[in-house]
């Protein structure tokens, strides 16, 4: 009795169950017919928890989750292309909350918070334009260009902004102080003497490497042109070259290769390309830029590109001509076969023959030998034909039309096929006695190629290939093979058309005349009353081909921008481009000085910081020691770069730790350093954020050690070019070098590893 409890409990439990899973699946499909459903497959998804193996029941929720995740999308997508982005998101929403992992709504919704940043970006871009801040513009549109190149919002911006800057160089990283007036004539100076007046007229600092020939002379004669100009030209005529350090600071290196591989500055970019191939434009790239370094991604069509700055620019305009949307054409292609036939048959078809035959014998048996020789005209029977009227006319016009429409990009066939693949079986034997068959198709029927090359003009040149074939015959051969006689027409020509025009091609003509007579011979040639001794038949056959094309752009060629088709790239050793220092109207000075005064000496100027030296001033041969650089300044500074010199004879650099000056307040700093063995420390202090650094404090700690005796050596401060709120230029007052003695080795054991006091 308790088995048969639990048995019919279990029973009625599964009862239950299916009965709520019933109620489920039709609630879920009666939702769905109301247009709500999420909560339809909420009950389908019920249903399936109390029945999981019912297929009614799974095929219900896949069929109506996948309806709905598809007509999402779709209607998100039509949203988002209309600019509709709230609608969008909702729509995306809804998906995801019916397929929480649907790749598609997932990138919906990341597309449309890029999109919101790019307009943010572009609103941002056009303040900074309207305050004349040209580079911040530019910055920021280069973020957005550089994710979405055809951002309409941006293109225009940039566009404003290519006027604004026509024919003048963009040094984003140099301050205003670049563009700076300026008539200069010096004959046969030192390069030294050039750069110590260019940093005295323009605030700018200048470093100069270590195999940068100081002395060598050189002459300049320029008058009302700029800063940067004079730098280029003395650069370009000395064969050497800049590497902007900062806003304020230009680093003169030679131009040779080695030189270039310590300083240039080397970019990365990639560039996901839309309509180009990835491998043509790497090729464009190594043949035009003489790129260094091109990474091509098939897969994703990108290509990534390692080179310096002006490289990288130069490669920007050049994909920017590649990867240009291909034209497209619409063919619209009436093909027509025009068949016409005309029989007309009249006459008297006459027995044309008489057949004799003995009749059987009387008793009924085979007939016999005596039985011929008693043959007669009553013993022999006669057969003879029909006479037949023959008055039959018969007219059939037949008209076969294919009205194809092919879409075909630039440059590429396109293939057309109307008919079938007929077998045709080839036998091949052998010296052995061996037989194999193969079997090739050959296509029977109408086939037409054409390749459509699209003009800038809105002409359209095609080459059309056509053909029209058909199985005229049976051939067996003695093997018993089946080979088909196939008759033809083709025609192939090269039109050049206008968008929209009409071409009709026609002309392919197969005409035939056959005329039969049967007539008894005499009588049938008798005029007017032959034909009643005689049948006539007349067989007409006339077959034309016509073609009729008519071409319809789609996407023509569009004609890139002048700033796109022609523009600078520099000379064949550099792609730095020459400034020619032109402005614009709203840049100009109203009356431009012929030359620009000199300033006061910078020892004569009010200095806003100032700078001194702490650290050990004698040690032994092998100790270790660390230089302190302290700056104190009631003026806010947010950056500072400068530079250390020291004898790599007798000190040896080891390191350079960053001090607490820049951070006061807990902010955050971005600080760099170059160790250059030949004995020259490059440091670059930057402040994060709107405020600047006062007070005292550590700027760097540099770490020494002592490699060789000698009386005097120092460390000196090459340059500091402070930068203060807004760009604003500090006047800082260097200190002077720091002297050290450095002593013979008393021969302590491990006196190269031990650690000197780093202060004294």
């Amino acid at each position: 009795m308790h088995t048969l409890a639990i048995g019919l409990l279990a029973f009625l439990c599964l009862l239950l169950s299916g009965c709520a899973a019933q109620m489920a699946y039709r609630e879920g499909k009666q939702l769905v017919a109301k247009g709500r459903v999420e909560e339809g497959i909420a009950k389908f998804q019920e249903a399936l928890s109390h029945e999981p193996r019912k297929p009614e029941y799974k095929a219900a929720y896949i069929q109506t989750r996948e309806t709905a995740v598809r007509n999402y999308l779709e209607q998100a997508d039509r949203e988002l292309s209309a600019g509709r982005v709230e609608s969008a998101e909702t729509l995306y929403k809804r998906t995801l909350a019916i397929d929480a992992s649907n790749a598609r709504a997932l990138a919906g919704l990341r597309a449309i918070d890029v999109g919101q940043r790019h307009t943010r970006l572009v609103s941002e871009a056009e303040t900074a334009l309207r305050k004349k801040d040209i580079d911040g513009a530019q910055f920021k549109l280069n973020t957005v260009l550089s994710e979405a190149p055809a951002h309409p919002g941006a293109l225009a911006l940039q566009r404003q902004i290519a006027e604004r800057k026509q024919r003048l160089l963009p040094e984003s990283g140099l301050s205003a102080a670049y563009k700076r007036p300026i008539s200069i004539e010096f004959r046969d100076v030192p390069i030294k003497q050039i750069f110590e007046v260019l940093s005295r007229s323009s605030g700018l600092n200048f470093i100069f490497d270590k195999d940068v020939k100081t002395d060598q002379r050189t002459t300049v004669y320029l008058k009302n042109s700029t800063i940067e100009s004079v730098v280029y030209f003395v650069l370009l005529t000395n064969q050497l070259e800049q590497q902007v350090l900062n806003p304020n600071t230009i680093l003169i290196y030679p131009n040779n290769e080695n030189k270039s591989k310590v300083y240039q500055d080397m970019t990365v970019r990639s560039f996901f390309l839309t309509n180009a191939d990835a491998r043509i434009v790497a090729n464009t790239l190594k043949t035009i830029v003489k790129a260094r370094d091109v990474v091509v991604d098939e897969k994703l069509n990108m290509l990534i590109m390692r080179d310096s700055p002006d490289a990288i620019r130069l490669a920007s305009k050049l994909v920017a001509l590649h990867d240009a949307p291909e034209p497209e054409v619409m063919l619209e292609v009436e093909i027509l076969e025009i068949k016409r036939s005309r029989l007309l048959e009249l006459g008297i078809d006459w027995p044309d023959s008489i057949s004799l035959s003995p009749l059987a014998s009387s008793a009924g048996g085979a007939l016999t030998l005596r039985d011929l020789r008693n043959l007669n005209s009553g013993g022999i029977g006669a057969s003879v034909g029909p006479v037949t009227v023959n008055a039959r006319k018969f007219d059939t016009d037949a008209k076969i039309l294919a009205n194809p429409r092919i879409r075909a990009r630039n440059r590429e066939k396109a293939k057309i096929l109307i008919g079938e693949r007929v077998p045709n079986i080839t036998t091949t034997s052998t010296a052995t006695g061996f037989a194999s068959e193969s079997i090739n198709y050959i296509d029977v029927g109408l086939k037409l190629d054409v390749e459509p090359m699209v003009r800038l003009d809105d002409d359209v040149e095609i080459k059309i290939a056509l053909e029209v074939s058909n199985i005229v015959g049976q051939l067996q051969t003695k093997a018993g093979t089946v080979a088909y006689q196939i008759g033809t027409r083709n025609a192939s020509t090269v039109l050049r058309m206008r968008n929209g025009e009409n071409q009709v091609l026609a002309g392919l003509i197969n005409n035939e005349d056959r005329r039969n007579a049967n007539k008894i011979p005499g009588l049938g040639e008798l005029p007017l009353l032959g034909r009643l001794f005689g049948s006539t038949a007349d067989d007409s056959q006339k077959t034309e081909i016509v073609l009729s094309i008519t071409p319809h752009l789609i996407r023509n060629i569009e004609r890139p921008e002048s700033s796109l088709s022609e523009f600078q790239s520099g000379t064949e050793s550099s792609l730095r481009l020459r400034p020619d220092g032109a402005m614009t109207a709203d840049e100009t000075p109203a009356s431009p000085p012929p030359s620009t005064p000199l300033p006061a000496p910078a020892a004569e100027q009010a200095s806003d910081v100032r700078l001194s030296w702490e650290g050990a001033d004698k040690l032994a041969v092998g100790e270790r020691f660390t230089l302190q650089l302290r700056m104190e300044s009631a003026q806010p500074v947010t950056s500072l770069p400068l530079a250390i010199s020291y004898d790599p004879k007798v000190l040896q650099a080891s390191g350079v730790a960053e001090g607490d000056f820049l951070a006061k307040g807990g902010a955050a700093t971005r600080f760099t350093s170059k160790v250059d063995p030949g004995g020259q420390i490059l440091i670059t202090g930057t402040r994060q954020g709107d405020g600047g650094a006062t007070g005292s404090g550590n700027i760097a700690s540099v770490s020494f050690r002592a490699l060789a005796p000698t009386e005097s050596t120092s460390v000196s401060l090459l340059t500091i070019a402070p930068v203060g709120v807004g760009g604003r230029s500090l006047a800082p007052q260097s200190p002077g070098p720091h002297q050290l003695r450095i002593g013979h080795s008393q021969g302590q054991s491990g006196a190269e590893d031990e650690e000197a006091p780093s202060e004294r």
